[in-house]
């Protein structure tokens, strides 16, 4: 029978790794095979970019019966898993998902890969190289293979203030409340809705959540529920420096400026398959039914494969098109997205062009109002706002005719997809006052943007009585409701009046965007 390779699926080993010798024969894997959809969502797509809202979002149920898998996909490729002696663990036409498990060497036989033991300086994973094989007949049919390869395929984005009596500005702290009213957000605590918030590991300690909101003066409490995606469980480490400091944040911020939202955070394993995993099963969730998604993990675009990019942004796309929005992280490192190859890079899944990316600023306030704000660069302390120009996904047509500007000055048109798309405070140094893991503490990034963003939508969208869904064309229609931010750099790339590298279109006029997206 023939083998063809499965585009985009090739691996190589990281810089600084050791091949220790094969998997174990009888190694328990476990994979998630990602089919084509039934019908082509392009069109539908095309619409939500041009800013035409004409059409309502489509339910769940609608999405799941019109785009999903179908029968006869799944069919086959449940066959080919258990002639290989797979056992089948879920299957989702909706979420276009069939779940398998097996051991190393049927992965191997099935796949066409050699699994391999692979020693980092960071830990040890299974890894393979090269492509993925499948036979002819299915061939189109899966479109991504994803957790043969278990490495950790994110980082969060989230950073601790350091005290540094070396520092030239004294630093600052805000409550998440505090800088809501610095961006003017609308009136509201986002009653009926639920926020969504993906997690790679890590765990929240509710005794902890508790006495946060209770200290705020937010009463009652937000409603803050844990959802296992394929066995992650929420799991607190016991460190602020950890994942914990990354739950804790995105619960705290995002629950404290609407706390009339529920809360659902979707724990899941840090592998390319646990990822998409976690945003298929919010973005398809039924019974939970989020708004809106909030990711603060992620890893520059050169760090993943074409396939599960590819099946990471379909699925914020489907997102979209049911109506929640996906904001996501644009990165803590600045235009180099933590590589060291002297090249500038993006984050993904930021760099989704149908995901709501943001950046991070530093912001200054004196009397109940904002009274400078700049793009957030650490400098010798190396924290600073992701952003700049993606390798891979093209430029989508609401940054048509936009130009990253580099520090140099010099202004390029933007023919691949521009991040971020918009900002808020990131700076430790002018950073949220959390709790975390019984300790009281300051934590910064554009981790704490994200669900800072998603707090806003999930209290507009409770105002107007409508999903705002995917919006990226119509916010990029109203520059007035943003705070342009005009100085400083992320590394490579310069702040300049209207869109830029560094913080998008800018931080929120949160009143103002309400109205711009009622319109």
């Amino acid at each position: 029978m023939a083998s063809l390779p499965l585009a985009g699926s090739e691996r190589q080993l990281p810089l600084g790794a050791r091949d220790a010798g094969p998997a174990a024969p009888g190694e328990h894997v476990e994979i998630s095979v990602i089919l084509r959809r039934a019908n082509d969502l392009g069109p539908r797509l095309a619409q939500l970019a041009r800013g035409d809202r004409s059409e309502p979002h489509l339910t769940r149920e609608a999405f799941a019966a019109r785009y999903g898998a179908t029968t006869a996909d799944a069919d086959a490729v449940t066959a080919f898993a258990r002639s290989h002696g797979f056992q089948v663990i879920e299957r989702d036409l909706g979420r276009r998902t069939l779940r398998l498990a097996g051991q190393a060497s049927q992965v191997g036989q099935a796949f066409g890969v050699d699994l391999r033991r692979v020693e980092t300086p960071t830990g040890v994973f299974r890894g393979r190289v090269g492509p993925i094989l499948l036979p002819e007949e299915l061939a189109g049919v899966v479109q991504a293979v994803l957790g043969l390869d278990n490495r950790p395929q994110a980082r969060t984005h989230h950073r601790l203030f350091r005290p540094d009596a070396a520092r030239a500005i004294a630093p600052v702290s805000y409550t998440p409340l505090q800088v809501a009213a610095l961006y003017g957000f609308p009136a509201g605590d986002g009653a009926g809705e639920t926020i969504a918030i993906v997690e790679l590991g890590g765990g929240y300690t509710p005794t902890d959540l508790a006495t946060y909101f209770a200290a705020l003066g937010v009463s009652p409490a937000p409603n803050v529920s844990a959802v296992s995606v394929d066995g992650a469980q929420n799991a607190p480490t016991g460190s602020a420096d950890g994942p914990d400091g990354e739950v804790m944040l995105d619960i705290e911020v995002a629950g404290a400026v609407a706390p009339g939202a529920a809360i659902a955070v979707y724990f899941a394993p840090n592998t390319d398959a646990g990822f998409v995993d976690a945003v298929t099963t919010a973005a398809h969730d039924t019974t939970r039914k989020p708004s809106v998604i909030s990711i603060s993990w992620g890893g520059a675009e050169s760090e993943w494969t074409s396939q599960a990019m590819t099946a990471l942004d379909e699925t914020i796309a489907a997102a979209g098109a049911m109506g929640v929005t996906v904001c996501v992280a644009s990165g803590d490192s600045g235009s180099s997205d933590g590589v060291t190859d002297g090249a500038d890079h993006v984050d993904f899944p930021a760099s989704s062009p149908h995901a709501l990316a943001c950046g991070g600023t530093s912001l200054r306030a004196a009397g109940g109002a904002i009274s400078s704000e700049t793009v957030w660069n650490d400098g010798a302390q190396g924290g600073a706002g992701g952003g700049g120009v993606s390798a891979h996904f093209t430029v989508p047509a609401w940054q048509t005719g936009l130009a990253a500007t580099s520090s140099a000055g010099v202004g390029q048109s933007l023919a691949m997809r521009g991040v971020p798309d918009v900002a808020g405070d990131a700076d430790p140094e002018t950073g949220y006052q959390v709790r975390v893991d019984g300790e009281d503490t300051v934590i910064g990034g554009t981790s704490a943007v994200a669900p800072l963003w998603s707090g806003l939508i999930a209290r507009i969208n409770a105002h107007l009585g409508k999903l705002v869904g995917f919006a990226n064309a119509s916010l990029y229609a109203g520059p007035a409701a943003f705070n342009d931010i005009v100085s400083g750099n992320n590394g490579d790339f310069e702040a300049t009046a209207g869109w830029d590298a560094c913080t998008g279109l800018g931080s929120p006029k949160g009143a103002a965007l309400q109205t711009a997206l009622g319109q």
